[in-house]
């Protein structure tokens, strides 16, 4: 069974048309790329317990964030390791790997929700998941290469194109299956109709001689419920959010297709070439090209492929931390100011813009590259993404002091056209190293660097995470100061001086103060994310030095001929 996954039985006949690559390499990178809807699920598994809104006992949303970055990490450090295996056994095996870690990550994760284990969790979809992400993605990229010398930049575009399309697809499926699976918890009336004790900061009610947890909706919290429900007091633990049973169903789904498209890679024959096509020579090409090769092993002996390695990483880093929170971000920046317009529909709505975006970004840039040269893109990514991250601080100060649309479309705008180049800036990066370490290695040498992105899994979510708890704390305890004491009282059921344990509790929200906020207070949830918008602006001009400082390998590190 296995010698039929080997490299000796996928080398392709005479007259295979190269086109037929593509189906295969997409169908599993629209699988593995579903990664990037992993705000789809946060809203989910931070009420898997309260189901309406979140339990005192419910994770918090920096913790399942943190699952996307394990899973990225170990994406990093499989390939890394898989793009060696890769150059041994063949894309047929890699991509077989890739399926069974990838659905079976899925299936353990899916125990993890059901059974209340978050280590379960990040075992399944972040260490086992990751695998298969890292083994997926490189499998197709140096085959894709191989088979277009003529259009690098294209091949890698279609290659990773698929990536950043999943989420595109996966946004169909995670939240319908959500959906399906929901059931709401017991309603037990309105608040000024419920009993309701405040203890250690959890709001409890009394049923049959015994008390039992429950969470409290307001009106600011009805845009956040999966199925339309009224405000008042809900039984914690007797609903169920549906999020387990959709990681069963897609794991087995993504196992399936993905086997498929393993079996239909092939790879070219020793000294394979496009028909018509001879290699440019020494004085055609472009001075950034070279036609010697670099081993696997050469290539980290050089400065070229640290500059690489930080220029992806510090890409990745500016787009990846917004990744993972898209759906909670755009809800937070404009669903207080523009409610009428941004409903939980439409912050879905935003993943899916992103994920076709990132993929036009991949095809776009990528295949523009061939002709306007790698490290000219990247130099428009970097100059480009600088002045559209400044911006958006000032877009969000702006809304919350006039909630005009305008400033939703340009938010909107600017972050689509941020991932092209962070779509494109993936794509572009192996046709980068086939240039800089010629195409013989570029597969492993690929993998290596991807190690890169496994940093940027940390930094971004680390940072956006980190900087947005901060805010969070500065403005609760900034509109605390601005709210008597009584009503405090009366809302929450204890005083000023138990505000931590409510915090902890998420009895006590930005949106439940702000219902008893004075009359003209500003809500400060749109600025959230202002000083993490800046921080990526500052990691990206590090980059841009780095790709300007580029130039060609070093002969003695060319293989001889």
């Amino acid at each position: 069974m296995l010698d039929i996954l080997s490299k000796k039985h996928i080398v392709a006949k005479e007259g295979f048309n190269r086109w037929l690559i593509a189906p295969a390499a997409l169908g599993i990178h629209l699988c593995i790329g579903s990664v990037y809807a992993w705000s789809l699920f946060n809203p989910a598994l931070i009420k898997r317990l309260g189901v309406v809104t979140s339990a005192a006992d419910d994770w918090t949303l920096k913790s399942v964030v943190w699952i996307f970055t394990v899973a990225i990490v170990f994406l990093g450090l499989s390939a890394a390791v898989g793009g060696k295996w890769l150059e041994k056994v063949g894309p047929r095996m890699v991509g077989t790997v890739s399926a069974i870690c990838w659905g079976g990550g899925f299936i353990v994760g899916g125990i993890g929700i059901l059974t209340g284990e978050l280590w379960l969790l990040y075992l399944g979809y972040g260490v086992i998941g990751g695998c298969g992400l890292g083994l997926g993605y490189v499998s197709p990229v140096g085959t894709l290469i191989r088979w277009f010398p003529d259009r690098r930049g294209m091949a890698t575009g279609i290659a990773i194109m698929g990536f950043g399309g999943g989420a595109m697809i996966a946004k169909f499926m995670i939240e319908p299956f959500i959906k399906i699976y929901y059931k709401a918890p017991e309603y037990l009336g309105a608040v000024d109709a419920v009993e309701l004790i405040t203890e250690s900061g959890r709001r409890l009610v009394e049923i049959a001689g015994e008390l039992r947890e429950v969470v409290v909706v307001g009106a600011n919290d009805l845009a956040g419920m999966y199925a339309p429900g009224p405000e008042g007091v809900y039984l914690v633990g007797t609903g169920t959010v549906g999020v387990a049973q959709a990681f069963f169903t897609l794991g087995a789904i993504y196992f399936v297709i993905m086997l498929c498209a393993a079996f239909g890679y092939r790879i070219p024959r020793e000294g394979w070439k496009p028909a018509g096509w001879e290699p440019p020579t020494e004085d055609k090409q472009k001075s950034m090209i070279t036609q010697h090769h670099v081993h696997i092993d050469e290539a980290l002996k050089t400065r070229q492929f640290y500059q690489l390695w930080v220029i992806l990483c510090f890409n990745v880093t500016a787009g990846i931390g917004v990744l993972g929170v898209a759906k909670t971000m755009m809800s937070e920046i404009f669903g207080s100011t523009l409610p009428h317009i941004v409903d939980a529909a439409f912050a879905s709505t935003y993943v899916l813009m992103i994920s076709l975006f990132n993929m036009i970004g991949r095809i776009f840039w990528a295949s523009s590259s061939d002709y306007l040269g790698r490290r000219n893109t990247y130099w428009i990514f970097f100059t480009l993404g600088i002045i559209l991250y400044c911006s958006i601080p000032y877009t969000a100060q702006q809304v919350s002091v006039n909630p005009s649309v305008v400033w939703l479309v340009y938010f909107y705008a600017a972050t689509m056209l941020i991932f092209t180049m962070y779509g494109g800036g993936f794509a572009t990066i192996p046709a980068y190293l086939a240039d800089i370490f010629g195409t013989k290695y570029v597969g492993g040498i690929h993998g290596r660097l991807l190690t890169a992105w496994a940093s940027a899994g940390v930094f971004g979510p680390l940072a956006i995470t980190s900087l947005r708890e901060i805010s969070v704390k500065n403005a609760i305890d900034d509109l605390v100061g601005k709210i008597d004491p009584a009503t405090f009282q009366e809302k929450f059921g204890a005083g000023v001086n138990q505000l931590d344990q409510l915090v902890t509790a998420k009895t006590v929200t930005i949106n439940k103060l702000m219902e008893i906020a004075p009359s003209g207070t500003v809500d400060p949830t749109s600025g959230l994310y202002n000083t993490t918008m800046y921080l990526m602006a500052v990691v990206l001009f590090v980059a841009l030095i780095m790709n300007a400082t580029m130039r060609p390998v070093d002969a003695k590190h060319h293989m001889k001929e």
